[in-house]
């Protein structure tokens, strides 16, 4: 009889199997066949599989979410029983802690993968595996010390089990999560020691080429942080031309990549999203330094990129990488004075986050903050304050916060709301920042030189910039440049010293329209109409003047066309859920100034 049973339940498997793989395949039957081997009573070892297996297929290919999560239960639990039952019991319950986290169970989705860590010391693959996600899922919940502290044990134990490889994933994965947590002084001697393991690597040249990319997009993302953009060139140059030779076709297969030691089979993320990691880490430089024509170009690339991506896997890191291109576009189109473009691109960054709470979470400060930034561009000021304000009541990151606390300051300044200035001072004083970016405190410089530049203190004020401009110029900040070049170019003019004025306005409209920065060209042109009536040149006042009339028609077109969106509504949204806009047709990633 027993031999009978085993003949059903193995034609069973051997069908639902067959279902699965035909083309197209029949689900429905391959989870009928799957189902029925139960009725036959099969040892614990095809049970435990059978679980595993019909979980995996509700989950892959049906919304039926809690019968998937009963079998999984089912596998994990009879696996436990079986000794030499590795790839059924860990694969159980790294499923199941993956299903629990999405359905917001944190605590059960821990305390599986805790489990399986224990039982699974003597598997190098999966103890190394179970660990990455143990540590993901802390990451995600901010709690950095406990995800370190797990990244440190698998480092360990990886050097133990000779999975060298995988040891410089745990220390690399390790300076990342001292990166999100600005420990700048604990990530630099450990991205250094890590860098000399990556340069003197032995091993696989393929694998070697991947710890490269990582051990370089941690470098520059670390120059960026700190507001380096001239630093940081020579690492992202060896960056993208570390990517180009992983995109080449000639390159092999990430599973080939990974080599043959089981415990070495990892990549920190599929070449093709690293591809898309390198446009981003590209668009942010690009808008630091402030080439905000190349700024648009890679994200053009990169957000097609996504598309194609999302139509394959619509993997959850694609979004996160989406709406960062889109944050840091926006940015590029307000200095462009595009402001209908930056305006329909935070609306898809808003509706980005509106369908994905966690998304909404961890980035709603910086949706914020471009809400304010485009509100201050048209001149809608309360709703400028009221953004920034929100921003600053829902971050406790330091560079936002002193970001949006500078550009708030710039709103007291235009409304001349003294009193509410004074009290923001001591938080964008440049000697005592909050913050250690060079980029912003080279800003909070210039905001002080613009102060003082109000109050018609121009010493002081020329004091400031000057420090501004060491700065900036330092580390290529085209944009501060060119911003503290005009100001200074106003504050020769206001005391008569126009041959000055001249020298810092002529290179401040260079640059500007290098970047292209249509403010500060409008500013430019202004003062020099001025400049050229005092010195008696009518045809380059002529001149000055049409460009200036040029830039103006330029911003009142694209400054109506806004008021006309109904995205525009977007500046009074600051509680709540994202709200839900009527459809307008979204600006062109690609949109010129009009």
């Amino acid at each position: 009889m027993a031999s009978s049973q085993d003949a059903w339940y193995l034609s069973l498997l051997g069908l639902a199997e067959n279902f699965r793989t035909s083309s197209p395949p029949s689900i429905k039957s391959c989870i009928q066949c799957l189902q029925a081997v139960f009725n036959f009573k099969p040892p614990p070892r095809v049970e435990a599989r059978t679980h595993l297996q019909l979980g995996n297929i509700l989950l892959t290919h049906t919304k039926n979410i809690d019968l998937a999560r009963t079998h999984l239960e089912r596998a994990w639990q009879l696996s436990q029983t079986i000794n030499t039952f590795d790839d059924v019991k860990f694969e159980a319950a790294s499923v199941l802690a993956e299903l629990y986290e999405q359905q917001q169970q944190s605590s059960l989705s821990q305390s599986i993968l805790r489990k399986a860590i224990e039982l699974s010391q003597h598997n190098v693959y999966w103890h190394c595996r179970l660990i990455f996600q143990l540590a993901q899922i802390h990451a995600s919940e901010k709690d950095l010390n406990a995800a370190g502290g797990l990244l440190a044990v698998g480092a360990d134990y990886s050097q133990i089990s000779n999975a060298n490889y995988t040891r410089v994933l745990f220390l690399l994965s390790r300076c990342m999560l001292l990166l999100i947590d600005k420990k700048f002084a604990e990530v630099s001697p450990l991205l250094n020691s890590t860098g000399h393991q990556v340069e003197n690597w032995q091993g696989n040249p393929h694998q070697k080429e991947y710890l490269k990319v990582y051990f370089l997009v941690l470098q520059v993302c670390h120059y960026l942080m700190s507001g380096q953009v001239k630093s940081v060139k020579p690492c992202l140059k060896q960056l993208q031309q570390s990517i180009q030779a992983i995109m080449a076709p000639s390159w092999p297969s990430d599973e080939i990549v990974t080599g043959p030691h089981i415990g070495d089979m990892f990549i920190w993320m599929p070449k093709e999203h690293l591809f898309v990691l390198v446009y981003l880490v590209t668009v942010m430089h690009s808008m630091q330094s402030g080439y905000m024509d190349k700024a648009q170009k890679y994200t053009d690339k990169a957000l097609a990129q996504i598309e194609n991506l999302k139509l394959i896997d619509n993997k959850p890191i694609l979004s996160v990488f989406q709406l960062m291109l889109l944050e840091h576009i926006v940015m590029c189109r307000l200095v462009m004075g595009n402001k209908s473009a930056a305006l329909s691109e935070i609306s898809q960054a808003c509706q980005l986050c509106r369908h994905q709470p966690k998304l909404l979470q961890s980035h709603r400060a910086q949706l914020h903050t471009l809400l304010g930034l485009y509100a201050m561009s048209m001149n809608c000021m309360e709703a400028a304050e009221a953004q920034l304000i929100s921003a600053l009541n829902k971050s406790q990151e330091k560079e936002l916060v002193t970001f949006a606390n500078l550009n708030l300051a710039i709103v007291y300044l235009r409304t001349r709301r003294d009193a509410e200035l004074g009290t923001l001072l001591e938080r964008i004083n440049p000697e005592s920042l909050p913050s250690l970016s060079h980029s912003l405190r080279a800003a909070a410089y210039y905001v002080q030189g613009l102060q003082a530049f109000f109050g018609a203190r121009y010493n002081e004020a020329k004091r400031y910039l000057r420090e501004t401009l060491k700065m900036a110029n330092s580390e290529d900040l085209n944009r501060l440049t060119s911003c503290s070049l005009v100001l200074l170019g106003h504050i020769f003019l206001s005391l008569g010293n126009h041959r000055e004025s001249m020298n810092m306005v002529t290179p401040a409209m260079q640059l500007a329209s290098k970047i292209p920065d249509v403010h500060v060209q409008l500013w430019a042109t202004a003062i020099l109409k001025d400049l050229n009536r005092i010195c008696g040149d009518h045809n380059r006042e002529s001149e000055a003047y049409q460009m200036h009339c040029t830039f103006s028609q330029t911003l009142l077109k694209d400054h109506f066309q806004s008021t006309q969106m109904s995205e525009h509504s977007l500046i009074q949204w600051t509680e709540g859920p994202v709200p839900i806009l009527p459809n307008s047709s979204p600006a062109s990633t690609s949109q010129a100034i009009l």
